[in-house]
């Protein structure tokens, strides 16, 4: 294992409807799971993530999702165990801008696991992470079609702005 890996950072939660999951930092090994996680993702789901339509997230992308270095850049998976291993079923992760004191978050849940719960846990465990860096605002870009996830945004404590000369995006900020 990475001898950077933030092992501190792995929690286990009981869901409303009794299923365990695993909150942790993603892992290079999980590339494979990852790739998985995005193939299962709905046309719907890729759009309102990459902000257009995505066939299939290339080698490239899965290998940047996945070699993080916990620091600038840091993420979550949502874990669910089966017999024959895991499933990922989310992530969110941020990328710290130029200047080191913002950070872009995004956030995707596999189509079968919306409004399960584990959406908050994700955001949770990113926004401990990035107050823990000392980062002071976290932002992200939205569609202004994607109206849950604004309004998911609003009860994180997110204020919602206008994009200049885009009506299609919002820019959601929160001071951490």
């Amino acid at each position: 294992m990475d001898p950077r890996y933030p092992a501190h950072l792995v929690h286990e939660h009981r869901l409303f409807d009794g299923k365990t999951v695993t909150i942790r930092p993603i892992r290079v090994s999980d590339e494979a799971q990852e790739r998985e996680f995005l193939d299962r993702l709905s046309g719907e789901t890729l759009y309102l993530r990459f902000h257009k339509w995505v066939h299939a997230p290339s080698d490239k992308l899965v290998h940047f999702f996945t070699d993080i270095d916990y620091d600038r850049h840091m993420a979550f998976v949502c874990a669910i165990a089966h017999d024959n291993g895991e499933e990922l079923v989310g992530e969110a992760r941020y990328v710290v801008e130029p200047g080191g004191k913002s950070c872009d978050f995004g956030i995707v849940i596999a189509d079968g696991w919306q409004k399960s719960g584990i959406a908050g846990l994700l955001m949770d465990a990113l926004i401990r992470a990035a107050r823990e860096r000392k980062l002071e605002t976290m932002e992200g870009l939205v569609l202004a079609s994607n109206t849950a996830m604004l309004r998911f945004a609003r009860g994180l404590g997110f204020e919602t702005e206008s994009v200049p000369g885009d009506l299609t995006t919002k820019l959601i900020v929160k001071k951490l």
